[in-house]
């Protein structure tokens, strides 16, 4: 089978990409390399002996993406391609409902175009708001979203359903995934992205290297049992298999389906702080800054239905996140 992965080189679609190799899967990648680097793809194949073809193009050109429909035919596309940060999004709300929603539909004319109907999306928990249960569950109503990066994939949600009502050959996957931390086991793929970190553990190893003097902690004032924010934090290799296990649900089925992709476990800022102390046996000085526009204080998963129905866990713990983490750090931040 012949996979399309937007935003290949990114953090969560190159160990996506890995892993797909590795399961026999061929796969085709596009990327505009806004934050990544294209030097992924030799990482790559010194993982798995393979050096994906690689398209540099935008979302937000659908003609720069359409070689990449014109010369392959794909089985399935897995779409990663986006903008991420939470603050950011605040901050400029026009280039990520521009660059999130107006590149994903142009994606799906070319798919809808190419006869390529199946998709599964890279969503994000922030779709649920400040959630209405925790753990979150799937049928956890869509809440009133705190970022415009959030209303980005709950719009882009309800986009896909829309297609999928109005033209049922579309298979859709929605993947609402919580915090991926952690990198791969070589330490040649990880988080590393341009400029200033957006997420903790990036800042976190910037700090530990000596790029950064300190951590800034965004509120410890969080209905928490530390005041600091808790968030289920999933280690990127785990929720890279999550997606390829869901390519046989998307290939088998013409339907809308939804999945937590989670451990079920809540960590603090202050909890992955000492962890990654602990394991790697480094200092992380931080300081308590204001609350960051946006968060919220408690968010984890439920994650049985993609156990029942992908066949999928969480197998790595929070040590070996923070542990991976460091060994890619030390390899690729110094």
């Amino acid at each position: 089978m012949k996979i399309l992965v937007t935003g290949g080189t990114g953090y969560i679609g190159s160990h996506t990409v890995a892993e797909l190799i590795e399961r026999g899967y061929e796969v085709v990648i596009f990327d505009n390399l806004y934050n990544s680097k294209e030097e992924v793809l030799d990482y790559i194949k010194e993982i798995t002996g393979v050096r994906p073809v690689f398209y540099k193009a935008d979302l937000r050109d659908k003609e720069s993406m359409r070689p990449v429909f014109k010369e392959h035919t794909f089985d399935a596309v897995i779409h990663f391609a986006g903008l991420k940060a939470v603050g950011e999004s605040v901050e400029k709300p026009l280039f990520y409902y521009e660059n999130n929603i107006a590149g994903t539909v142009n994606l799906c004319e070319l798919m809808n175009e190419y006869g390529c109907k199946r998709i599964i999306f890279s969503s994000s928990a922030t779709v649920y708001g400040d959630p209405a249960e925790i753990p979150i569950t799937e049928s956890c109503p869509k809440g009133t979203c705190t970022n415009p990066y959030g209303w980005t994939k709950s719009m882009l949600e309800q986009i896909l359903t829309d297609i999928h009502t109005s033209d049922n050959e579309w298979s859709v996957v929605l993947l609402r995934y919580f915090n991926p931390i952690g990198a791969h086991e070589s330490g040649l793929l990880g988080e590393s992205p341009n400029g200033i970190p957006n997420n903790l553990m990036p800042y976190i190893m910037q700090v530990a290297v000596g790029k950064l003097p300190e951590l800034g902690v965004f509120g410890d004032d969080y209905d928490t049992p530390d005041g600091t924010g808790v968030r289920d934090y999933i280690h990127v290799v785990d929720l890279a298999k999550g997606h390829v296990n869901a390519i046989e649900k998307v290939t088998k089925t013409n339907e809308v389906n939804i999945y937590n992709l989670g451990t079920g476990n809540g960590y603090s800022v202050l909890d992955i702080v000492k962890t990654f102390e602990e394991v790697n046996n480094i200092k992380i000085p931080y300081s308590i800054k204001p609350r960051r526009a946006g968060d919220i204080a408690t968010c984890y998963a439920d994650p049985a239905k993609a156990k029942a129905e992908l066949g999928w866990v969480a197998e790595y713990d929070l040590r070996k996140m923070c542990e991976d983490s460091w060994n890619f750090a030390k390899k690729r931040f110094k």
